[in-house]
């Protein structure tokens, strides 16, 4: 699972979500540190308001919990999802002989890698520097290297 301080990195950085079943969230406060939430039909659902989107907690009694506001809410996504975020600027994910993972990308046709001890946490830092570079070049040669936020 992705680290807390490079989900937080990616939502600041301007990357939105968009909750559908089977995303994991935390909730940003202090008081529940460390508890993880996954959207699911049954349990945890995503409901759209005018006022913004609420995450409704469906039948839990562990605490009083009814919902929360997506604000609140601090996505924490795969490895699968940041893949595909890096779109064509992915080129490969390996495993070093320093025992990390090292993922390698071509951004802004300059080729550079990310390690970390986890996986989706190489993925994470790549997508951080691709959004980097999106926001310093807001017209980049290839538009289909930025994500969508």
């Amino acid at each position: 699972m992705i680290s807390t301080v490079l989900a937080r990195a990616l939502r600041d950085s301007g990357l939105s979500w968009h909750p559908l079943a089977g995303d994991s969230f935390c909730i940003d406060r202090m008081e529940v540190d460390g508890d993880v939430f996954i959207l699911s039909d049954m349990t945890v659902e995503a409901h759209q308001h005018p006022t913004g989107t609420v995450l409704g907690f469906n039948g839990t009694t562990e605490w009083a919990l009814d919902s929360v506001a997506l604000d609140d809410a601090l996505w924490l996504p795969r490895e699968d999802q940041l893949r595909t975020l890096l779109r064509a600027t992915f080129r490969s994910l390996h495993w070093t002989e320093s025992n990390r993972f090292e993922v390698s990308t071509v951004i802004a046709g300059v080729p550079r890698t990310f390690e970390a001890r986890e996986a989706v946490d190489a993925y994470a830092r790549a997508l951080l520097a691709l959004i980097d570079e999106s926001i310093d070049d807001p017209f980049p040669d290839l538009e289909s290297e930025m994500p969508s936020l």
